[in-house]
């Protein structure tokens, strides 16, 4: 039942969203095989939709996982940062040659030379060299790419500060939408009860007259039709209940062993109600909703990878600085230290055709990001439209249900006078109840059903972000 209902908490249930702060007592139950899952025995708390709402905020797993990647967006900012910063490395090694020149080489770096060493410069012998040594370097340009990724590294926090504010949205729409539904099914299975319960009082009493002749087998049966239509509509409702409470349970991030019950809030008394036109709350949508943001910003990012996969047509230059020693023994001494410093700069002449495929490949991306924000803007217009025709027909049928309940008790009221006065049969009377107790339920129906579309559109113009 409660098709609205069920359709606006299908749509907003996509990621989403669930919670674990939860006032509980635990029991744990002794394992006896390998097997065997852990029991655990906890107290039930009792939420109004504020406080689910809290509770889901607090707790919800999807909440968490946005925000750790708000975290994950300052850490990768601080990669790109680093470009920015010298680097210094330690290191050791160590060969061993007879090539005249490397010997060559080695004695003059250890400051061993001497003269007498030129008579043996053709055939020196091994001579082995270590040589620790701590290397600075500085990247001095990189054609702009170091400065483009980390200012697209600083929109990615934004990029996942607008996530985490959708998926805030859209988890309260969906705990306000699964609170409505299960307080709908409560009340539809109260309804369902007490027609159940007036026509089994009623049919016992036919069944009575049948048997002393009074009335004819069609009525017995009849009632028996309506009953089970009852039956039916109940079981409907209970499953309802279930169903609404378990997709709470799921966004609120309980587990199947924590128990929990909803109590009504001070929201379902009050009446919704259109607040503005349709372009106002598409200009605010527009304005203030997370999800058009996040798209802007993807194609500001984009730009900023397509000008640093650009840099790679500029030239590079980097300063380094190195000192160090050489030795044939690995201890240190200073009187055979040495610095090297120097700059170097080059220029990719041609990568095989590799950077030309990155500028390709970054240009069709900002025209995806481009698209996706277009696409963005639309999908959020007709979220929208959907939800301001939603709650329009919501309040709609909620002014027509009122009026039918009052002319369905007043109705009832009539054929109970005319029963007294057996001028219509008990079927009548049934057909009378069971038509107000169905006008009720379609008032409770309507009334959660205006709640969830005002709930939907609040998300829609991104009232919770």
């Amino acid at each position: 039942m409660l098709k609205t209902i069920k359709n606006s908490l299908a749509l907003s249930l996509l990621p989403v969203l669930m919670l674990a702060n939860f006032s509980v007592a635990a029991e744990t139950v002794a394992k006896n095989t390998a097997n065997k899952a852990v029991s655990e025995k906890l107290t039930s708390q009792s939420y109004t939709l504020d406080q689910a709402i809290d509770y889901a905020i607090a707790n919800n797993p999807d909440l968490q996982i946005a925000i750790e990647r708000i975290n994950q967006a300052q850490a990768q900012l601080g990669v790109a940062l680093s470009a920015f910063y010298p680097q210094v490395t330690a290191r050791v090694g160590y060969e061993t040659s007879n090539n005249p020149a490397q010997v060559f080489s080695m004695i003059v770096s250890q400051r061993a030379f001497e003269p007498n060493n030129i008579n043996t410069i053709n055939n020196p012998g091994y001579r082995q060299n270590f040589r620790p040594e701590i290397i600075g370097k500085l990247s001095l340009f990189r054609g702009g790419q170091d400065y483009q990724n980390s200012k697209a590294a600083e929109l990615g926090i934004d990029a996942a500060e607008f996530e985490r504010s959708t998926v805030h949205n859209a988890l309260i729409e969906a705990v306000t939408a699964s609170y409505y539904a299960y307080l709908a099914s409560i009340e539809a299975q109260k309804v369902a009860q007490d027609s159940i319960s007036a026509i089994t009082s009623e049919l016992n009493q036919t069944k009575l007259k049948y048997d002393a002749g009074t009335v004819l087998k069609s009525d017995v049966l009849s009632l028996e039709v309506k009953l089970a239509e009852a039956q039916d509509a109940q079981i409907r409702a209970a499953n309802g209940i279930e169903l609404s409470k378990t997709n709470i349970a799921n966004l609120l991030g309980l587990s199947s062993f924590q128990a929990f019950t909803v109590a009504p809030s001070s929201s379902i008394l009050t009446k919704p109600k259109l607040t503005a036109s349709f372009n106002d709350l598409l200009e605010l949508a527009m304005t203030q909703r997370p999800e058009v943001k996040a798209a802007a910003n993807q194609v500001e990012i984009s730009l900023r990878k397509l000008k640093s996969e650009q840099g790679a047509y500029l030239p590079k230059a980097d300063a380094y600085v190195s000192y160090g020693q050489n030795s044939q023994n690995p201890g240190f001494s200073s009187s055979r230290d040495n610095v090297t410093a120097g700059v170097t700069v080059e220029m990719d002449l041609f990568s095989g055709f590799n950077t030309q495929q990155r500028v390709s490949a970054a240009e069709r991306k900002a025209a995806e990001a481009r698209e996706t924000e277009r696409k963005t803007k639309l999908a959020i217009e007709q979220e929208v439209k959907i939800a301001y025709l939603k709650l329009e027909e919501g309040l709609a049928r909620l002014r027509v249900t009122e009026v039918s309940v009052l002319a369905a008790n007043e109705a009832l009221r009539l054929v109970n006078e005319e029963r007294r006065a057996e001028i219509v049969t008990v079927t009548r009377y049934i057909e009378s109840e069971v038509a107000r107790n169905k006008a009720q339920s379609n008032t409770i129906a309507a009334h959660y059903d205006a709640l969830s579309a005002e709930a939907a559109l609040k998300k829609a113009v991104g009232d919770w972000k």
